[in-house]
């Protein structure tokens, strides 16, 4: 049993394809996956795949890498989250690597967010690149532990992780730590306790080897399982196991679809 825990199964490339999709899933035991909204305009595709499908959730929350899209406001991301399919609040944070200059936008637009998750009651997706102290230093701020969530598709140091778990967040892994070079990550991945962790694909993108280069479907999580129990010297059924459990319990709207 395997759980993506963030994908984008609204996005054409995936789309167009998802009776193929939930085949694979279903192939490898992948049970659920998350879906994770981007921005408001393309919300309503992510909510119709939760509402279309019991295996699959929905989150609602406005990325940082989009400048040029409706701004959400906290009372709008409270109602649009306050549907029974709607899990999460995000995908948000801040990037400092695919944008530059003035980024006060992207920090208000977080704090929006996580401000939203407080009066929702439900966990934060969140986002960091290039970026993690001015990330940690809003969500101290702005009182994340309220509500804790995930560092989805973690590339950062163990200092970083250790801070967010504090704030009650769970780590999540994605397909990166299966590449040769991602050696500092792959400590981290051996370092983080078990039961704060959560597997993902991020897809359509960063297939895990051996799909590297191609495109990522959430089936191909059970790789990043499968690199995780080599890392750990565990078993896969125990990888598989336990991050689904962690899942539940971080996503605990969703238990009712266990």
């Amino acid at each position: 049993m395997f759980i993506d825990s963030h994908c984008h199964l609204d996005f054409p490339e995936l789309a167009q394809n998802l009776p193929e999709m939930l085949s694979h899933m279903a192939d490898n035991q992948v049970t659920h996956a998350l879906c994770v909204s981007v921005d408001l305009p393309d919300f309503p595709k992510v909510l119709s795949l939760a509402e279309q499908h019991r295996n699959l959730f929905a989150s609602v929350g406005v990325h940082p890498d989009y400048q040029d899209t409706p701004e959400p406001t906290v009372e709008q991301l409270v109602r649009l989250a306050a549907h029974p399919r709607v899990v999460a609040i995000g995908e948000t944070g801040l990037d400092y690597f695919r944008l530059k200059g003035d980024l006060e936008w992207q920090r208000e637009r977080f704090r929006t967010h996580i401000r939203a998750a407080r009066e929702a009651a439900k966990p934060l997706i969140i986002h960091t690149r290039e970026s993690a102290d001015d990330t940690l230093k809003i969500m101290r701020e702005e009182g994340a532990h309220a509500v804790g969530g995930v560092m989805h598709c973690f590339t950062e140091s163990w200092e970083v992780a250790q801070q967010a778990m504090e704030l009650g967040f769970y780590i999540s892994f994605s397909g990166i730590v299966t590449f040769k070079k991602a050696l500092a990550l792959k400590e981290v991945a051996q370092k983080i306790p078990l039961e704060r962790m959560l597997i993902e694909t991020d897809s359509p993108y960063l297939a895990p080897t051996p799909f590297r280069g191609k495109q990522n479907e959430p089936a191909y999580v059970k790789h990043v399982a499968e690199e995780i129990a080599r890392l750990r010297s565990d078993s896969l059924e125990n990888i598989g196991k336990t991050t689904s459990l962690n899942f539940f319990r971080l996503f605990s709207q969703a238990n009712e679809y266990m």
